[in-house]
């Protein structure tokens, strides 16, 4: 069968990414809401860190456990997809970008838009085509991922009812740059995280294939197919994202701290992070660590771990199953 023409390969990358990345992001919402709490709160998120500490106010949320509860009492089962309109206006493009030009550079470097021939090249340019398709992705959906996490920290009353007061009040207040707040950590940030990701996905994928034909060589008696399967695929997946996510959480927080920076906040939540803060991402990382402690820099890693592992996982079988019934009817 010929290979797909360059616009019908695009066209398929970038839709399988959106669907993948839409499908990830609705399932895994629950943990990346709480993680996201967690991880703009300026107080201890865990009973162990509130021993010892002179604290003004008390916690609004101290474990995972008690964040569910308390979401879902105060806000229904509808609060654990809040913010999801702007998840996934910012994650279908994000995916569709990254994955469309992560396609392109891989074509680039081994010569051929053939899915398998890409698993050949080597880590280092798996690394950096994905650290490369992350930034691009970064940036063209950015201002998404900004009213996303402004919604999703509120719980009840509401501060912004609707994604358009958000962007009003962003831009009222910070001007037209507001909508790229906290995108310097951002791309810090994606660059070892998609890159990681990226790059042990591969990393994974290469091993299991030599994995599957030690398996097949050893049982050639037995009809086995060493190609990859989906469990296989889901297990590359969460294994990845889990990688990444547990080198690049710092980040990850630094980040969600620029992007509230100087926005509304119900009292009941706890402290505001007042309007400049923060003078640049080290000076974040410093103040959050002298204020906080190391436990500052990883709020909201236990979630974000539970929901890194799935998220990575089922991205990567949906896009792959996406792009294949895609390829199967358009060539």
């Amino acid at each position: 069968m010929e290979e797909p023409g360059q616009l019908k390969r695009a066209l398929i990358e970038a839709t399988a990414g959106a669907v993948a990345g839409g499908i990830s992001r609705t399932v895994t919402s629950p943990l990346d809401v709480i993680k996201i709490r967690f991880q703009v709160q300026l107080e201890p998120t865990s009973s162990w860190a509130l021993l010892g500490r002179d604290i003004s106010r008390p916690s609004k949320y101290t474990g995972m456990l008690q964040a569910t509860k308390d979401i879902f009492r105060e806000e229904g089962l509808a609060g654990f997809w809040r913010g999801n309109v702007p998840a996934l206006l910012m994650v279908m493009p994000y995916t569709a970008i990254q994955f469309t030009v992560l396609h392109r550079l891989r074509t680039y470097a081994s010569g051929s838009s053939k899915t398998e021939d890409h698993i050949k090249l080597s880590p280092y340019l798996s690394y950096v085509s994905g650290a490369l398709a992350g930034c691009a992705a970064t940036v063209g959906s950015y201002p998404f991922d900004l009213v996303r996490t402004i919604l999703a920290s509120q719980g009840e009353p509401k501060v912004y009812p609707t994604m358009r007061s958000a962007f009003a009040d962003i831009v009222r207040t910070r001007g037209f740059r507001g909508l790229y707040s906290g995108l310097s950590p951002t791309l810090v940030e994606i660059v070892p995280y998609a890159g990681l990701q990226f790059g042990t996905y591969d990393t994974f994928k290469r091993w299991t294939m030599t994995w599957n034909q030690y398996r097949s060589s050893s049982l050639s008696s037995i009809n086995t197919d060493n190609g990859i399967s989906s469990f296989q695929l889901f297990l590359c997946g969460l294994a990845a994202g889990t990688c990444a996510k547990l080198v690049c959480h710092p980040l990850d927080v630094v980040k969600k701290r620029f992007q509230i920076e100087g926005l509304q906040r119900h009292p009941k939540y706890g402290a505001r992070v007042e309007h400049r803060s923060y003078k640049n991402m080290y000076d974040a990382l410093s103040r959050i660590l002298q204020c906080e402690g190391w436990a500052g820099l990883y709020k909201g890693i236990v979630p974000s771990t539970i929901k890194a592992a799935p998220a990575g996982a089922v991205t990567f079988v949906a896009y792959e199953f996406a792009s294949d019934w895609l390829e199967s009817i358009l060539t």
